[in-house]
């Protein structure tokens, strides 16, 4: 419910905080003290259009806070949830107009977007009267109202599951269908496609892999040719080892030649073994280098396929092997697609029937709530003084279009005097009609597929007598179930409320400008004030002994 609304600079108001309760809560006072100011500020907290006009002359901003103290459970909290916000203790919306026309929202002190204060607002209050149809106007909404009184809401959630479940269906067999099209229409390229890729066999980074071992090999080689570049130049045609080794021996053979050159041919000698420790070392570092050039024939043409695949069917190499499961299951839709075909299409076919049948039984169980509502509004209207008048539920069943609603479009409709044609409320109702049949309509439904927060802003406009006593009555009933504010100007709905506050328009700063208060009346000054409304300016005592007796009568 409501617990306080704090207003601060808007039109009139420069700071006004009201604490209000359960119960029915009436606000009264004369005309143009302000009442239609304090419902303009709380439907702008609700998220309603904002204007610059509702700041307060002479400051830059206005705003409105509400607080509400919701139970677990409550619609509001679930929206909270589903939008990541705090869901814990007091719900709390402000709103703040700023002089230039802008408007920020806020809820539990998290900035959020207008559409969102809007959803919520619509589901922590009502606000309704003569000319207000929000909740009135859209059929989706009455039939939710209709699912809330017959206590539908677990078939109206399995239709919804029903319609999911056959959409899916639907979707699951309209794919295949395009998929085996597509596959007939390149059934040859997907065959050959699928052997090429299968007889390939690529593995996911397999070509990362070959390009570094491509890399390394290539590396490897060009060590290997520099070794055996030198390795052939010491043991090749080219190799100064026989030309020296010859000359050595025949030097060696000539006695005069060695005494007197012996040293140089032990150098000679020695470089000789040098050369040969040196060709030794060379043929080792070759066989070391681990270079097999047919390896690296082999690593490149699987290397190169791999990229000439990649580029052939536009993918990257790491994809293939995904491409080529995709091209394998197109083809195996395409062999196998008739049965496949089949069997989704009873699937299909089944899940159809079960949404028929759910939603036909939904819609029996709509039609039979209906005439239960038309009953229980039909009661409330003779009191009201509609007892020519007539609420009609307006159900049309198409089986035809299924949605996730049901099958049903409901409306609401009113024939307002016999032989005249019935039609839709907002349009047949006059303003007057209108708020009885609405205050109708909200008693037989109590509490269910209503906010917490009812308010009514003068439905009594206009009556007077048994009909504002008949009003005054159904929304005390109406109170017993949720939190009902009405603006009123009626005596007979004044004194059965709970509680009574009083909106007056008062000079300040020594006349120069006026504001409006608002003051909850005490038991001893209602009967004051509910004189007022009998009477006028002038009360006399017969008003104050009429008031009197209106409040001991409730």
């Amino acid at each position: 419910m409501l617990q306080t609304l704090a207003i601060r600079d808007i039109v009139l108001i420069e700071r006004l905080e009201i604490a209000f309760s359960d119960g029915l809560t009436v606000l009264t006072g004369e005309t143009g003290a302000g009442k239609s100011i304090l419902l303009d500020a709380l439907s702008l907290a609700l998220g309603g259009r904002g204007d610059a006009g509702l700041v307060r002359h002479g400051a830059d901003q206005g705003q409105v806070t509400a607080v509400f103290d919701l139970p677990v459970g409550h619609p509001a909290r679930t929206l909270l949830i589903e939008n990541d916000l705090d869901d814990d203790g007091d719900v709390i919306v402000r709103r703040v107009q700023t002089s230039d026309g802008r408007t920020r929202a806020f809820v539990n002190d998290r900035a959020v977007s207008a559409n969102l204060l809007r959803q919520l607002g619509a589901a922590l209050v009502e606000i309704h009267g003569q000319h207000d149809d929000r909740a009135l106007v859209d059929p989706a909404i009455h039939r939710g109202l209709i699912d809330a009184f017959g206590g539908l809401e677990a078939d109206a959630k399995a239709v919804v599951v029903a319609h999911r479940a056959w959409r899916d269906a639907e979707k699951a067999l309209a794919d295949l269908e395009r998929r085996i099209a597509d596959a007939r229409r390149e059934g040859d390229y997907l065959r050959a496609s699928v052997e090429e890729l299968q007889k390939l066999a690529p593995e996911p980074g397999e070509e990362t892999a070959l390009a570094e071992r491509r890399q390394e090999m290539m590396r490897a080689e060009k060590v290997a040719v520099d070794l055996r570049e030198a390795y052939d130049h010491l043991n090749g045609s080219g190799s100064p080892v026989p030309e020296l080794s010859g000359l050595l021996r025949r030097l060696e053979r000539k006695g005069e030649v060695a005494a007197l050159a012996g040293t140089a041919l032990q150098s000679i000698s020695t470089a000789l073994d040098a050369l040969e420790d040196a060709r030794s070392v060379f043929e080792a570092a070759l066989r070391a280098a681990d270079f097999d050039p047919a390896e690296l024939e082999r690593t490149e043409e699987r290397l190169f396929a791999i990229r000439a695949a990649a580029r052939k069917y536009s993918v990257l190499p790491d994809e293939l092997g995904a491409l080529a499961a995709r091209m394998a299951s197109d083809l195996a839709d395409l062999d196998a697609g008739e049965d496949r075909l089949n069997a989704l299409a009873k699937s299909a076919g089944t899940a159809r029937a079960d949404y028929d049948r759910l939603a036909a039984k939904l819609s029996a169980a709509r039609d039979k709530t209906a005439r239960q509502l038309e009953d229980a509004v039909a009661a409330e209207l003779p009191s009201l003084k509609l007892e020519r008048a007539r609420f009609i539920v307006n159900q049309l069943a198409d089986p035809e279009t299924r949605t996730a609603d049901g099958i049903d479009t409901l409306e609401f409709w009113v024939q307002t005097n016999p032989g005249t044609r019935p039609g839709p409320m907002m349009k047949v109702a006059s303003g007057g009609e209108l708020s009885r049949f609405l205050l109708a309509l909200k008693v037989s439904l109590a509490d269910k597929g209503s906010a917490s927060t009812l308010v009514f802003d003068e439905i009594d406009t206009g009556v007077g007598g048994a009909v504002a006593e008949a009003i005054g009555t159904r929304l005390a009933r109406l109170a017993r179930k949720v939190q009902v504010l009405s603006v009123t100007h009626a005596p007979q709905v004044a004194a059965r409320a709970d509680h009574h506050f009083l909106i007056a328009k008062d000079s300040v700063d020594d006349g120069a400008r006026v504001a409006t208060s608002v003051s909850r009346l005490p038991d001893g000054h209602r009967r004051e004030e509910i004189a007022r409304m009998l009477a006028g300016s002038r009360i006399t005592e017969e008003a104050r002994a009429a008031a009197e007796r209106l409040l001991q009568g409730h």
